[in-house]
């Protein structure tokens, strides 16, 4: 049996736990295609998995695996599988509550895939599956953005935050961007319409907006003050270290009054993955990537990501 080169842990800790070793290379069962990884990248919720945050969901059984997007090309279809071909271009992600991306190859099931958007490198485009579909699901699907409505997005220089903006921005709202100082002149660059530094803008020099997408997790009750009546809030984040306070005060939040704070679990598959990317081959969303690195770097991208300050996202080139 062949192998393929794959990122792995074998116990919870920091980013040196991560390491490039090898495991044998998969094989497209019945009902599923084989992808040979072009890219893919980081996502918050892995950094809480390698950290062991995430122990109900992960498990102990090591040696454990990470990255969740995909975007690659066919290299094998499984039987039963007939609307791909070898050679498609596509993208999506791992099941939900798998990982895995960070490797050569991966099987996975055509549901969790469609064809990735044409004029869009795959390395590229490894930034945008999981972070795009998370802003689609709460701009448009959960809080039912209208034109000529007031939305903040919060943490806007980030992976799902730098997406929302411009996906806000698509659908016609007034975008106000929360960020970094040193991420305003780019955030302005993706649409924002106001953008102000998070240090020095707390919640009581903003507001009213219809909508809130929080992507920070905490001064939850803070900015729900913020929202009109009516108005909807967003939360993609949460306190790995205080689960249940913030699960607490999102099913008050649903009982009480009319400012409602809404959360979900992704599970994106093919019909919202083909979505993005017509957003994307529509130039209504593209990319925004801080830096590209080797598939040994992953290590690397995990330790940027929690030093702060991140633009867009992290993404690893494995071919």
């Amino acid at each position: 049996m062949s192998e393929m080169r794959a990122v792995l842990y074998d116990r919870y800790g920091p980013p040196e736990a991560l390491y490039e070793g090898t495991l044998p290379k998969p094989v497209a069962g019945s009902g599923e295609v084989l992808v040979r990884v072009h890219a893919t990248s980081v996502n918050g919720g892995e950094l809480s998995g390698r950290a062991g945050k995430l122990k109900l969901v992960t498990g102990r059984k090591f040696p454990q695996r990470t990255c969740v997007d995909i975007a690659g090309e066919i290299a094998e279809v499984g039987p039963s599988v007939s609307h791909l071909a070898v050679g498609d271009r596509v993208w999506g992600a791992t099941p939900r509550g798998t990982f895995g991306a960070a490797a050569e190859f991966v099987a996975v099931p055509p549901r969790q895939l469609s064809f990735a958007p044409e004029g869009v490198d795959l390395v590229r485009a490894a930034a945008l599956p999981i972070v795009g579909t998370t802003a689609i699901t709460a701009l448009r699907d959960k809080i039912g953005l209208r034109s000529g409505e007031r939305l903040l997005v919060r943490g806007a220089a980030g992976g799902v935050g730098s997406v929302a903006v411009q996906l806000g921005q698509a659908l016609g709202a007034h975008v106000t961007a929360l960020a970094g100082a040193k991420a305003l002149d780019l955030v302005r660059e993706l649409g924002a319409d106001e953008a102000h530094d998070y240090r020095t803008s707390g919640p009581t020099a903003l507001g009213p907006f219809d909508a809130v997408l929080d992507t920070v997790g905490t001064e939850l009750d803070a900015y729900r003050g913020l929202l009109s009546p009516g108005g909807r809030m967003v939360s993609i984040a949460f306190d790995a270290d205080r689960p249940l306070s913030w699960l607490g005060f999102i099913l008050l939040s649903t009982l009480h009054g009319s400012r409602r704070v809404r959360a979900f679990s992704g599970n994106p598959t093919h019909e919202l993955f083909a979505d993005l990317a017509a957003y994307v081959e529509k130039g209504a969303i593209q990319p925004v990537i801080d830096t590209v690195h080797p598939l040994s770097g992953v290590g690397e991208a995990h330790r940027a990501m929690e030093a702060g300050g991140v633009r867009g996202k992290h993404v690893i080139q494995v071919v």
